[in-house]
């Protein structure tokens, strides 16, 4: 039975974004206390080398929330993998005294990136994966079209339809069983590519890894991201600007 679930963010001078990331992550978390109130909610967002107001931010919009439902992590690493990994570590943390404490093997770590903006149904499609037997589950996103012109958004839809399963992983929707991350060794400390490489380890130990087309993520349609070779790179390759 699932009875705790976290949502990990790592942040790098996300200022512009992350406001907006935490927002929708909240009205995500709020409904799905109202189908399982049961269920413990966590939000642990990893502030990594963050130069610019991203601390200030997330500190005001996780005011008043108890610090087991809502936790900051400061890493000085600027690396995506060492942040999620130090997310995970402290969600696995987070609720893990007294009573009504959950076990690892009842846990679920759902992730997403400061730059993208959760559905209101995120979590509770996350927890049904945990409850339909799941070990990994590959969420799709799709790139903020107000960052797109007219004609990229046109050819976006044409190759994406409706109900397309992802093809790629993306760190920014991909929720993982906590023993199972556990048993797999958790995220390796890569500078990029750690979701691929998480999710290549499951396959190759035949864990069950799930697409699915439910609670797309909607992402930042930026061109420059915050690693060499990630989304961003795969948006200025597939459509650049004019």
């Amino acid at each position: 039975m699932l009875r705790r679930i976290d949502a990990v963010v790592p942040a790098h001078d996300e200022e512009e974004l992350i406001g907006a990331c935490l927002d929708a992550l909240l009205v995500a978390r709020a409904a799905v206390l109202r189908l399982r109130p049961e269920l413990q909610v966590g939000i642990v967002v990893v502030l990594d080398d963050c130069r610019d107001d991203t601390a200030r931010i997330v500190r005001e919009r996780l005011a008043g929330f108890d610090p087991e439902e809502a936790v900051t992590v400061v890493v000085d690493e600027r690396s995506v993998g060492a942040a999620r990994r130090a997310g995970v570590a402290a969600a696995v943390r987070s609720g893990a005294a007294g009573s009504g404490a959950a076990e690892v093997s009842e846990r679920w770590i759902a992730n997403t990136d400061a730059d993208s903006r959760v559905p209101e149904d995120w979590f509770s499609v996350h927890a049904r994966a945990f409850d339909d037997g799941v070990d990994v589950l590959l969420g799709t996103v799709r790139p903020d079209f107000t960052d797109f012109s007219e004609r990229d958004v046109e050819r976006w839809t044409e190759t994406h339809p409706p109900g397309h399963l992802p093809g790629n992983v993306h760190g920014a929707n991909l929720g993982v069983r906590a023993d199972r991350l556990d048993e797999l060794g958790g995220f390796r400390e890569l500078a990029e590519h750690e979701d691929v490489d998480l999710v290549e380890r499951a396959r190759a130990a035949d864990l069950r890894v799930v697409p699915t087309p439910d609670a797309p993520v909607e992402t930042s349609g930026r061109r420059r991201g915050r690693t060499p070779g990630g989304y961003a790179a795969f948006l200025a390759e597939t459509y650049p600007r004019s």
